[in-house]
């Protein structure tokens, strides 16, 4: 029988959330737009969350404070993290699904996220329109979702996409 846990990540997890990190995404985790948005901004640490299987560190997910124009109140949900070991368990899908949770008990209203719409679509993310909402380098239209933990909150943002370090 395996016992998977989610539990707020710690400092002691960094370094084996760094590693899991580059070995699920690679060298070009770096470059890629949602990472400038987040860059030297730590993400919200009440929703830092760690997902562990039997005492082995297994996943995490981390979301980052972001004004979207002149609207407070979003996130940028990032990275979801799953080692490719356990990949397709629902070891991401659980991560998610408490990590959205926490952020709507927290008062978030929105989630951004550029990720597959196959895969996010089941926790209510919906296509942005182009040209509503604009990240700092490009992104595939297709792959910039929305999804609202308060009614509306989608339909009042639009503009640039910017972290906010005093979350």
């Amino acid at each position: 029988m395996t016992t998977f846990e989610i539990l707020s990540q710690t400092a002691a997890d960094e370094a084996a959330m760094s590693t899991l990190s580059a070995v699920a995404f690679g060298p070009g985790r770096f470059t890629r737009t949602a990472y400038r948005v987040r860059e030297g901004v730590p993400p919200v640490s009440a929703l830092s969350l760690a997902g562990w299987l039997d005492g082995r560190l297994v996943g995490g997910i981390h979301f980052t404070a972001i004004t979207i124009g002149d609207s407070e109140g979003g996130l940028l949900l990032g990275p979801l993290v799953v080692d490719p070991d356990v990949k397709g368990s629902g070891y991401g899908k659980a991560l998610v699904g408490e990590g959205l949770a926490r952020a709507k008990d927290q008062g978030f209203g929105l989630v951004l996220l550029v990720g597959d719409m196959p895969y996010y679509e089941r926790f209510g993310f919906v296509p942005v329109v182009r040209g509503k909402i604009a990240l700092p380098g490009p992104v595939d239209p297709a792959r910039l979702l929305a999804a609202e933990l308060v009614p509306g909150a989608l339909d009042a943002a639009a503009g640039q996409v910017k972290a906010q370090a005093d979350h």
